[in-house]
């Protein structure tokens, strides 16, 4: 059914994310902005940074020296802020601008000092990513600020949308500056509950007992926990991706979520299905050839390859539960080689010299350490190349199981793969994404989109939306939700083995269940989700002429 837009002037939208790929929310806008763009075309503008240089520029943005021009001509813009207006090479290509916010550092302090007296923002334990989250951002509010004044924004309808606690700073400056624009603001986690569970203390089983604040003070994380939580509070429309992330907010933020606004998927980014059967094949080919040339093994086509993915925290993806299922998934697949990856980006040192020679050869040989396909800085601290050797993975040769640990973004430039990671996702048997701390799960979701079946669990938001839609079976969804507590991680990982070893064995199909998966993703298609977000547009006007009368 069409959406009807409600009367939008200009949709502003701001996160560190926009052109720039490298977590999950970039998948959250990258895929609504076709959507948006159908709804609201060219009034709808995405603010990015501007972290790129002239020898590594954005592979996602393309200037434009048209677009704009009026404003550009008269922009002038305070503290050396620079611009750059094109084009986001997404479905949709929507209109972005990225901005260098350098000069914002030099005044930072007086900054500051005015959103603690405006907002009680606490900047002064302010460490690591703060000061760069939040020169962007204030660039980005000042940016907002400019294009406003110089269009006009007297009775009409203008919206300015801030995801995430990195781009708080720009909210409170709009709301400071422009009282008359409606304010969004999404949390796709809180930094506290991610912090919580980061630090291996039980989030769910103690969570009526937390003071968000406290616990900030506790973790050393006042200032992110203070301005995630001011901005909450003054936006117009606050908002997050799920049931058990609006649960936190409440408790941790003191503030419960006006709007839940699910993520969906963008189906452009899924290859025809008169192509797909290509798309499997490459992608096999190229996972069995790079664990064949690392490994010294040989895989045949029958290979079962299973992989998780997503963001470097291995205790709330539930990395750690990952590896301990797929080590007593040996036992259970007796008649089938395993092929297990671990596609997790870390502190990534490049391609190993020694297998892209391998690739570029005809050389079978085992090489050293043959868990790894790209070299890591801090090997010795890095906790999943730990786990796998200590498990063994690195010295089963004669085992029927084989682990990979690829340790790099898979953006078709890594050096050995050389595809993305959606090129090599529709080779895959099966994913698994045990997460401990989930807000969404993307994940999941990427790959059911793909036709490849998925294990998660019901702390993550997506596992339970599949559950609440339509229960946990996973010959009619192609996922396998799994219940997760503080205190059950070896039924968890028995589960997934036994989940895992079912699909192997073909129980259900590989085709039943890639059918079913496909129909899963159609129900979380943006076409669908996107409803949500013009729900948050028409609350967040509505509070703003509340209160502007």
């Amino acid at each position: 059914m069409d959406i009807q837009p409600i009367q939008v002037d200009l949709l502003f939208e701001t996160s560190w994310e926009v052109c720039n790929k490298i977590g999950g929310i970039y998948t959250v806008l990258s895929t609504k902005a076709k959507n948006l763009h159908k709804l609201y075309k060219d009034k709808v503008i995405f603010i990015g940074p501007d972290v790129w240089t002239s020898s590594t520029p954005s592979p996602y943005f393309i200037e434009s020296k048209s677009l704009m021009r009026s404003w550009l001509a008269k922009a002038e813009l305070p503290n050396g802020i620079t611009v750059r207006v094109g084009r986001w090479d997404i479905p949709g290509k929507p209109i972005a601008i990225l901005v260098g916010f350098n000069g914002m550092y030099a005044v930072k302090d007086k900054f500051y000092g005015e959103m603690w007296k405006r907002y009680g923002v606490d900047s002064l334990h302010a460490y690591g990513d703060y000061d760069e989250a939040c020169a962007f951002s204030h660039a980005a509010g000042i940016v907002i600020e400019s294009i406003c004044k110089h269009i006009g924004i007297e009775d009409k309808n203008i919206i300015a949308h801030f995801d995430e606690w990195t781009t708080g700073m720009g909210l409170l400056y709009t709301k400071w500056k422009l009282p008359t624009v409606a304010t969004i603001f999404t949390t796709h986690a809180t930094s506290i509950g991610r912090s919580i569970c980061g630090n291996g203390k039980p989030l769910y089983d103690y969570l009526s007992g937390y003071n968000g604040d406290q616990m900030a003070s506790e973790l050393n994380m006042e200032s992110k926990h203070s301005l995630e939580k001011a901005a909450a509070h003054q936006a117009d429309c606050f908002t997050t991706v799920s049931d058990v992330t609006g649960i936190e907010c409440t408790q941790l933020l003191d503030k419960r979520p006006d709007l839940i606004t699910p993520n969906g998927f963008e189906p452009n980014f899924v290859p025809a299905k008169s192509k797909m059967t290509e798309a499997i094949n490459q992608a096999r080919l190229t996972l069995l050839n790079v664990a064949s040339k690392l490994t010294g093994k040989n895989f045949d086509e029958n290979t079962f390859i299973i992989a998780t993915s997503g963001r470097c925290e291995y205790r709330n993806k539930g990395i750690d539960v990952y590896l301990d299922a797929v080590n007593m998934l040996k036992d259970r697949i007796a008649n089938r080689q395993i092929l297990a990856f671990v596609m997790v980006p870390a502190w990534c040192g490049g391609a190993r010299e020694d297998l892209a020679s391998s690739l570029k050869g005809n050389t079978s040989d085992l090489l050293a350490d043959p868990i790894i396909t790209h070299i890591i800085n801090n090997p010795e601290s890095d906790p999943i190349y730990g786990r796998i050797h200590s498990l063994g993975f690195a010295t089963s040769q004669e085992s029927n199981l084989t682990v990979i640990y690829v340790p790099c973004y898979l953006d078709g430039r890594d050096g050995i793969f050389n595809k993305t990671y959606y090129d090599l996702l529709p080779g895959l048997d099966a994913t698994v994404f045990p997460s401990y701390y989930e807000p969404w799960g993307y994940t999941p979701l990427e790959s059911v989109a793909f036709g490849v079946p998925t294990i998660t669990t019901t702390l993550s938001g997506f596992g339970q939306w599949v559950k609440s839609d339509s229960g946990d079976n996973l010959s009619k969804t192609g996922v396998a939700v799994i219940s997760r507590t503080d205190s059950n991680y070896w039924q968890v990982a028995t589960e997934i083995s036994d989940t895992l070893a079912d699909i192997a064995a073909g129980n259900p199909s590989s085709e039943q269940l890639s059918k079913a998966a496909m129909s899963t993703a159609k129900k979380a298609d943006w076409a669908h989700f996107i409803k949500h977000y013009t729900e948050a547009f028409d609350i967040a006007i509505a509070n703003e002429k509340k209160r502007n009368k």
